[in-house]
């Protein structure tokens, strides 16, 4: 089961709006559901919410180290509780998926997210699991740094925000350890809408034209 539920992002006024933050949206919401409150802990370098579970203890964290040392708060918790790898979930920005796709994975590389390559380091394996709520790229490389620390416009933000609500959905799930599972909830796609049916009618004869006679028989 997942008991460490990591949201990654900067702390500070001027960031909580911005895409590089959206890990932190997930857990305010994930925060709301479970009716707990996050409060500010030396102690892991973040805040902290305890929610008890029918399937045990389970930990939020908001890392407040700046995005670059994520790891150094992530660790610490983790090495305190004795919670293993398997059991960490981060959320992250993901510059690779669109706004409004999420995937659900473990393992696997940073990527160049500077704040999984600090959890990397700090749990010393990159084998906990990842939700990527993707945000977008902007296009070129050198604009990937700024782009994160904007706000986005609001038709993404809803995107984002529907991700969000749809992992949540999941949770149930990762408490209970069955991620196949979760894995299914997070990836699953609204259905197409069927085409309207077209109704069968006789075509109208064309004025000053006879209709053709039936066949013989």
């Amino acid at each position: 089961m997942i008991r460490l539920f990591v949201g990654l992002g900067n702390p500070g006024p001027e960031y909580e709006d911005t895409r590089h933050n959206a890990g932190f949206w997930f857990i305010d919401d994930l925060a709301r559901r479970l009716g707990v409150t996050l409060l500010p802990d030396r102690a892991y370098h973040g805040l902290v919410a305890r929610a008890n579970t029918p399937q045990g203890p389970v930990w939020l964290l908001q890392p407040q180290t700046y995005m670059n040392l994520s790891g150094k708060s992530v660790a610490a918790l983790a090495r305190f509780f004795k919670i293993t790898p398997e059991e960490v979930l981060v959320v992250h920005d993901e510059l690779d998926l669109l706004p409004g796709q999420v995937k659900l994975k473990k393992g696997g590389g940073h990527g160049g997210h500077n704040g999984l390559r600090d959890i990397h380091a700090q749990l010393g394996t990159p084998d906990y699991w990842r939700l990527r709520l993707g945000i977008g790229h902007p296009g070129v490389k050198h604009e990937v740094a700024n782009f994160v620390l904007r706000k986005p416009p609001q038709s993404e933000r809803e995107a984002i925000f529907k991700c969000i609500s749809q992992s949540l959905d999941a949770v149930d799930a990762m408490l209970a350890g069955d991620m196949n599972k979760a894995v299914t909830v997070v990836h699953a796609q609204p259905p197409r809408p069927k085409p309207p049916r077209k109704e069968l009618t006789d075509k109208p004869i064309e004025s000053g034209k006879t209709p053709p006679e039936a066949p013989p028989g």
